[in-house]
């Protein structure tokens, strides 16, 4: 009876995790069947989900009106400059919290974290003048900047989580055979901390292609990333939404074929130091 019951509950978690999933992920697929549908199949009421006439003919239009590939590219660069970037500055940073820590860390923490509460509208103003001042408006190099100062707290937070795991007889055994604090960071720390350095950089890797407050106030053709792209498709006329919809398939697939070949690192690195 025993196992008959938890063999019950494990056909109804499984079930019920299935149907949660799926929940999550219809608005995805209901956005990818849009994108083969024409403009008036995309506004039919009801809906049709799979027998409607299929067509490739949103894709062409949206590569003839808009160059991909060029925002495809601005994104690749956007993203993943500043998640380096972050990580170079956070490892140090949170390594230093970990080990290292003073009475004032707490502080800092809770301050570096504070930072995520306000608004990004509240700050538009003075950045957009500083930025309007130093050239850095519509460039590459100004966008890597803001995400990177605005995904740093929650690198430095998850990081510190991860290093805190780490035993400190292991970093104490390595001083004593010599190791300088660049080769502890590099030669010991790093590689033990690999799945928390992991997750940490994909998903500063998704909060940086997804962000979209800061590249459409920030961009408008020579440095704009998939975010504007898909943003250009909500015209005064109206909204297309096949048209939409297929560039929105265009925008989110690098990131979520990304997401799908490393979700076991991602969840390996997320639940790091959870189960002892």
């Amino acid at each position: 009876m025993a196992r008959m019951a938890t063999r019950q509950r494990v056909v109804i978690s499984t079930i019920g995790a299935w149907l949660f999933g799926f929940l999550i992920f219809f608005p995805i697929l209901w956005m990818g069947l849009a994108s083969f549908k024409t403009e008036l199949e995309a506004f039919a009421i009801p809906p049709s989900f799979l027998f409607f006439h299929w067509t490739t003919e949103n894709y062409a239009t949206v590569q003839e009106r808009s160059d991909y590939l060029h925002h495809a590219m601005n994104s690749i660069i956007i993203a993943g400059g500043s998640t380096l970037i972050a990580l170079l500055i956070a490892i140090p940073a949170a390594w230093s919290m970990a080990f290292s820590p003073t009475k004032r860390t707490k502080d800092v923490l809770l301050w570096m974290l504070s930072t995520k509460m306000m608004p990004p509208v509240g700050v538009l103003v003075p950045i957009y003048l500083i930025y309007k001042s130093f050239g850095l408006l519509d460039s590459r190099i100004g966008l890597v900047f803001i995400l990177c100062l605005g995904n740093l707290p929650i690198v430095i937070w998850m990081l510190f989580t991860y290093f805190k795991e780490i035993p400190r007889d292991i970093l104490e055994a390595a001083r004593m055979d010599g190791a300088t604090i660049g080769r502890e960071l590099v030669y010991v720390l790093t590689p033990m901390a690999i799945p928390g350095l992991a997750s940490t950089l994909l998903l500063n890797l998704i909060l940086a292609w997804n962000e979209a407050f800061w590249t459409l106030n920030l961009s408008t053709s020579s440095a704009a990333p998939l975010t504007t792209f898909i943003a250009s498709y909500s015209s005064p006329e109206g909204l297309f939404w096949a048209k939409l919809s297929a560039a929105s398939t265009l925008a989110i697939a690098p990131i979520l074929v990304l997401g799908w070949f490393s979700q076991k690192q991602l969840v390996r690195g997320l639940t790091f130091g959870a189960v002892k």
